[in-house]
């Protein structure tokens, strides 16, 4: 008789098969989980350590079997027996579910899947429209915007956020206001500015104005 499994049980209406101190899940769940490489973390950390299944075994109450087994992504241990073996190797929880980056970060971001939004919401004429260019991008060390401001518009209201910021007109004509300094840009020109002081854009002339718009933290 097998004394590791448990009973199967439903969460979230998905039956999972539940052993001790680990779970077997559903396809769809094991597929999200599987992406983190948690048991070739553990064997790795284990293997760093010097230590042996039945070693790791005794500080976390699993058998070495079914920690042969989560190492080889067959199963994945519940949170507490995570925590469990996290504690063993001095290491967070964040450790098993960080995303190891085994190329330099590479992340496109087509026109057709941009999404292009008001300025503010509810704006029957918004001063401009701006759509994000590193959305795909979860750890970002900046933002960047293209941006465009029709020249029906009015100026946006003045606002200032932590950080830099760089403007770089494509096309058009258009004016930053930064700290009350009207600042008309044309196209090919480009803003550096501290983005703690008050600024705002503003189209200028007949036609739309559309910029590169880059903020850093």
């Amino acid at each position: 008789m097998n004394v590791d499994f448990h009973y199967n049980k439903k969460i979230d209406g998905i039956l999972i098969r539940t052993k001790k101190g680990a779970a077997v899940l559903s396809d769809t769940l094991a597929a999200g989980l599987e992406q983190y490489q948690i048991g070739p973390k553990i064997r790795a950390l284990r293997l760093d350590k010097g230590l042996g299944q039945t070693q790791l075994g005794k500080h976390t109450g699993l058998s070495p079997a079914l920690l042969s087994k989560i190492e080889r992504g067959q199963i994945f241990p519940t949170l507490p027996t995570l925590l469990r073996i996290a504690l063993v190797f001095g290491v967070g929880l964040d450790h098993f579910f960080a995303e190891e980056r085994k190329r330099p970060l590479v992340a496109v971001t087509r026109k057709k899947d941009r999404l292009r939004m008001p300025a503010q919401p509810g704006q029957q004429q918004p001063c401009y429209f701006f759509e994000s260019l590193d959305y795909r991008v979860t750890d970002r060390k900046m933002e960047a915007y293209y941006a465009e401001f029709p020249a029906s518009s009015k100026a946006s209201p003045p606002h200032h956020h932590a950080g830099a910021e760089l403007i770089y007109v494509v096309r058009g004509q258009l004016v930053v206001d930064v700290d009350g300094e009207a600042i008309t840009l044309d196209a090919g020109d480009a803003l550096h500015f501290d983005s703690s002081a008050p600024h705002s854009y503003g189209s200028r002339g007949r036609t739309d104005a559309a910029a590169l718009v880059v903020v850093v933290p």
